[in-house]
């Protein structure tokens, strides 16, 4: 077991996000993790992530404010304990539209696992 505490984490620069903070909580170096990591994203107003897809799936967990995620085909808007999954190869956007910042826990695996 390996325990995480918020004040030791340190922010790192998200590819292709924009005006939001980023987090990794888990993962490889951080904790050990294997298979998948986490992270926390805080989006202020109009922050959110470009257009862009990736070999691995994801999971949203909007645990306050709200996201809104865009694909070719729909725009889904997940408020608190609203969750998503986006599958490998999917291509998603993502925006805060709400004049609120938003916090999100991201669970996404290994291309390798």
């Amino acid at each position: 077991m390996k325990k995480v505490e918020l004040k030791d984490v340190k922010p790192y620069q998200a590819p292709k996000h924009f005006n939001m903070v980023a987090l990794k909580l888990h993962g490889k170096e951080e904790t050990g993790a294997q298979k998948f990591w986490m992270g926390l994203s805080h989006f202020l107003p109009g922050g959110g992530a470009e257009y862009d897809a990736s070999p691995t799936e994801k999971i949203y967990f909007v645990l306050d404010g709200e996201v809104t995620v865009i694909n070719q085909q729909e725009r889904i808007t997940l408020k608190a304990w609203d969750s998503i999954h986006i599958g490998a190869n999917e291509g998603r956007e993502i925006i805060n539209e709400s004049n609120q910042p938003a916090s999100m826990l991201v669970v996404i695996n290994y291309p390798d696992a």
